[in-house]
């Protein structure tokens, strides 16, 4: 008895000790995260202090993106026999349903994707254009002197859908109705809201307690959900299991395209059947510039991708590496390049397809970057360089990367603009509509000019690096205006830097706003150079003596990437710290 009873209590003692173990790790890891996401430099046992986490590395395949529930799908449909593109499109689906202030079917939708079978890029330009009805005219009479930022005048026609379909139909592999399952399932029976998504959508409470089917959609109880709360979306689960079903007609032209537009007359919105059914997306060809033997490869306007190829070659001719990271000297050559950039950006960029003889080429050439970079004065801030909006640092968005075993590779960004975008769910579909239309120009003699069946300027990016003519890299990072300056920055710190995927992400950034803008904002007194609590505060003395107007503060982004290691063969994945999500191999 006595024997049984010593055994029972060495079983418990040991039993309470792990479990005292494991409560007190999972005390510490938050502790442990936001140490290393401020750069606190936390002890790791090994490797590098200052990584928030190590890189991810696997052999078969691929997903990294802000939600890991929305990897984990990816992963899923890899594991079950899919390819890239159907692991990019279940992701996609699946942060529709637990990241719905970021993304979502009412938006639109680009993608890079790298066919291994015959060893080329294809771009996808998945965005909507402007109601037929639309005017410059019909605006101002209805009281605005731009397009609202919410609302239905901001809506342009939803892109992704039917982006999803075309991808499918060139690449996938499984049923759409397969890819689409595991969203269904979250949309159904319901997810844990996780704790970055539940700051986002506490703040969106009021915007979407302002409509019934906003908040049938996205509140419990008039509330926005808590971290941790189960939260459910049936309704969407029902379009998420016609569109698996039925396709993108059903979208464009069946019950959904319906509810839109009875939905649209209802609250004074121009959105007819006639647009829907008039939408199609775009095979577009990728553009690139050479950086240091790297080719990295972006998408044409109607997006601002070529900002960021515009900023690299105003580097190229500078020893980046020698200057050092996030020193003074580095930090206003980025800051300077960026307001030439985006000067071009306010003026050049815009819909090619009604915009024609728009000098693409030329922009990201390089006799104009050494023409350009001559503008640049290293010892003083440029104040009054055309320049940035408000309104584009405010853009939430989702990217995501996916590559397989076969080493296909998708680069694919997905957003409706602002936080739960118009902020209108046209009926009982569980989605909100896009506001991307807010970012047309009210000027008549504007490239960008509010025009009826036109698409607006885009924020959203994604990127490409190849090299020796393999793919080497798949990456993006969110946020609005931030989209080409994060991109920039995360390369050079990779290529001149020698940093891996993950400390790219990890490292300090700094966000230039207040450029001029597509929509026609000017800038004044130079704009804010905003930087993160890396940057010591030496290089931040240094830069206010140059004339820079610097704020410390969070400089945003959301960077997801895929390496291929083509040496080894592996995968190496790295994943926003910033963001509730990871890079997920297999």
């Amino acid at each position: 008895m006595r024997k049984t009873n010593r055994h029972s209590f060495r079983r418990l003692y040991g039993l309470c000790r792990r479990l005292a173990k494991r409560l007190a790790l999972l005390l510490l890891l938050p502790v442990m995260a936001n140490s290393l996401v401020l750069g606190a430099g936390y002890d790791r046992p090994y490797g590098d202090p200052k990584l928030s986490r190590s890189v991810v590395m696997a052999p078969n395949g691929m997903v990294a993106t802000s939600h890991t529930l929305a990897a984990e799908a990816g992963v899923d449909i890899l594991k079950r026999g899919g390819n890239a593109v159907d692991a990019a499109i279940a992701a996609n689906a699946v942060l529709g349903v637990v990241e719905p202030m970021s993304c979502g079917i009412g938006g639109d939708l680009f993608a890079i994707v790298w066919d291994a079978k015959s060893k080329k890029l294809y771009g996808l330009n998945a965005s909507g254009r402007s109601p037929l009805d639309i005017s410059r005219e019909l605006i101002r009479e209805r009281g605005h002197v731009r397009i609202p930022l919410k609302g239905p005048l901001s809506w342009s026609v939803p892109g992704c859908v039917s982006g999803w379909q075309v991808l499918h139909d060139r690449f996938g592999q499984l049923p759409l109705s397969k890819i689409l399952a595991p969203a269904v399932r979250y949309a159904r029976d319901g997810f844990p809201v996780t704790q970055i998504i539940a700051g986002y959508w506490s703040g969106s409470e009021g915007i979407l307690s302002e409509t019934r089917t906003a908040s049938r959609a996205f509140l419990k109880n008039g509330k926005a959900p808590k971290e941790g709360e189960r939260m459910s979306n049936r309704d969407l689960a029902k379009v998420y299991r016609a569109i698996g079903k039925e396709g993108a007609k059903v979208f464009y032209e069946g019950w959904i395209a319906e509810e839109m537009v009875r939905y649209s007359e209802s609250v004074g919105g121009l959105i007819t059947m006639e647009d829907l059914k008039r939408h199609t997306s775009e095979w577009i060809e990728p553009v690139s510039t050479n950086y240091r033997g790297h080719v990295v490869w972006e998408l044409p306007p109607n997006g601002q991708g070529i900002a960021a190829l515009q900023i690299l070659n105003i580097f190229e001719p500078h020893d980046i590496t020698a200057m050092g990271h996030n020193t003074a000297d580095y930090i206003h050559l980025f800051t300077e390049a960026k307001k030439l950039a985006f000067a071009d950006r306010a003026k050049f960029y815009a819909d090619p397809q009604v915009e024609k003889n728009l000098p693409i080429a030329e922009l990201i050439s390089k006799p104009y970057a050494r023409q350009q970079a001559e503008r640049i004065d290293m010892t003083k801030a440029a104040q009054r360089v055309p320049a940035g909006d408000p309104l584009l640092k405010h853009g939430d968005t989702i990217y995501l990367t996916a590559v397989d075993k076969n080493r296909n590779m998708v680069s694919l960004i997905q957003s409706t603009y602002y936080g739960f975008g118009s902020g209108h769910v046209p009926g009982n579909v569980g989605f909100t509509m896009q506001n991307r239309g807010t970012l047309f120009a009210m000027d008549d003699k504007h490239h960008n000019r509010l025009e009826p069946f036109k698409r607006p300027f885009h924020t959203i990016i994604p990127a490409m690096v190849t090299k020796d003519g393999k793919p080497m890299l798949s990456f993006g990072v969110m946020g609005g205006d931030m989209q080409p300056q994060g991109h920039a920055q995360v390369l050079v710190n990779m290529i001149d830097h020698g940093m891996n995927v993950q400390e790219a992400t990890d490292a300090a950034r700094v966000r230039h706003d207040g450029s001029d803008t597509p929509t026609g904002d000017v800038m004044t007194n130079g704009g804010r150079l905003i930087v993160e609590s890396g940057v010591s505060d030496e290089v931040v003395a240094e830069l206010k003596k140059r004339g820079h107007n610097v704020s410390r503060g969070g400089a945003g982004g959301g960077y997801q990437a895929i390496r291929i290691d083509h040496e080894t063969g592996l995968l190496h994945g790295g994943s926003e710290a910033r963001k509730d999500g990871a890079a997920i191999g297999y």
